[in-house]
């Protein structure tokens, strides 16, 4: 990059930050702040503890916007500085150093345009990640846990919390079903990117011949509710079952009747939970991913609706894949709705898949 194309991206970046604080009202949001801070001085703020939650989630969210910026701002023009520095001294190692400065405040400041686009219902909320293989037993089931290790990685990047609620092992590698809960501001946002069905092309590590094979995992991705949500869900229709851990889950595996099995029948969806030691804390969570499970179904027959209304056509099924994932016979990683491409596989099984969750996301906003 020479000093030009330095210039015109600092002009580039500037003409951004304008038009942050020009859509943000920066002003409003710190009034609405400070009127928040005083509100949770009230010696009754805790009285309704759902209502001062929701309170404290506003201000986190506010302040974590206008932190934001001003961190973007602050950057920007010590940016500006340095970009005078180097045209005065023009120093090699000044220049480099402006160089990859610059390039990381052009992936911040997309980073953070991306973070204000996430204004969806629940996009802040965590999610709740499920992987299923497909037909193929042992060799689905490993490309499983491939997906499990891969957003497990992504979360911890993130610096989001990944906890198991529920996991099955496979009968020789693999598991068979498995479910996450990924803590942290904006994961349903991002993951909701993830949904759908993931193909994996590679020789077979189970195959004695060195054959070629295909493997299909489905990947849903919920947000998690506190009480922000309402469904209503009659206890005459639960179906609870209780049984013994099994898998990945401590010295209580396969002691006590912990694990919890949750069954809506009218919808025959089924949710499992063995994460915690108790059964009654089991049950809890089981819930939260019941009521989760059913305000999708709600959202998805509204979408099926609007679809048949506009004629649409959508295939459903394991020919709908959303990514494949090409170990062999070449190496690539192709998400089939943006066509974006990553030739690093192993990268993006290390969990490198921001560039294909951006890029969803952006072409969902432009739709």
């Amino acid at each position: 990059m020479d000093i030009t194309e330095m210039k015109q991206l600092l002009e580039k970046l500037e003409a951004r930050l304008q038009d942050f604080r020009g859509s943000l009202d920066l002003e409003t949001k710190e009034k609405r702040i400070a009127e928040l801070e005083l509100e949770m001085t009230a010696p009754s703020f805790w009285d309704d503890q759902q209502e001062a939650q929701k309170v404290i989630n506003e201000v986190n969210g506010l302040k974590e916007i206008v932190r934001g910026f001003n961190d973007l701002q602050e950057t920007f023009e010590d940016q500006q500085v340095a970009y005078e520095l180097v045209r005065e001294e023009d120093d090699d190692e000044l220049r480099a150093d402006l160089e990859k400065d610059l390039k990381q405040l052009n992936k911040d400041f997309n980073q953070f345009e991306l973070e204000l686009l996430l204004s969806e219902p629940h996009d802040k909320n965590n999610a709740i990640l499920e992987l299923h293989p497909g037909a193929g037993g042992t060799e689905s089931q490993d490309w499983a846990s491939m997906l499990l290790r891969m957003y497990t990685r992504w979360g911890e990047r993130k610096g989001f919390k990944v906890e198991t609620l529920d996991y099955l092992p496979g009968d020789e590698a693999g598991v068979k079903s498995v479910t996450l809960l990924i803590k942290g501001h904006n994961s349903y946002g991002y993951l909701k990117a993830e949904k759908g069905v993931h193909r994996l092309v590679r020789i077979s590590p189970f195959d004695s011949s060195g054959r070629r094979h295909t493997s299909f995992v489905s990947c849903e991705v919920m947000p998690e509710f506190n009480d922000e949500v309402d469904i209503d869900i009659r206890p005459d229709d639960l179906k609870i079952d209780t049984y013994r851990s099994s898998g990945a889950g401590g010295q209580h595996v396969n002691t006590t009747d912990s694990a919890v099995r949750i069954t809506h029948t009218p919808t025959n969806t089924v949710v499992t939970c063995q994460s915690e030691r108790s059964q009654i804390k089991n049950r809890e969570r089981a819930m939260k991913m019941l009521q989760a499970k059913l305000y999708q179904l709600k959202i998805e027959e509204q979408e099926k609706e609007l679809a048949e209304i506009r004629g649409e056509q959508k295939e459903i099924g394991w020919g709908s894949q959303i990514r494949s994932y090409v170990f062999h016979p070449y190496s690539m990683v192709k998400d089939h709705r943006t066509n974006v491409e990553n030739g690093n596989v192993q990268a993006v099984m290390d969990g490198e898949i921001d560039s294909f969750i951006d890029a969803y996301l952006r072409s969902r906003i432009n739709v």
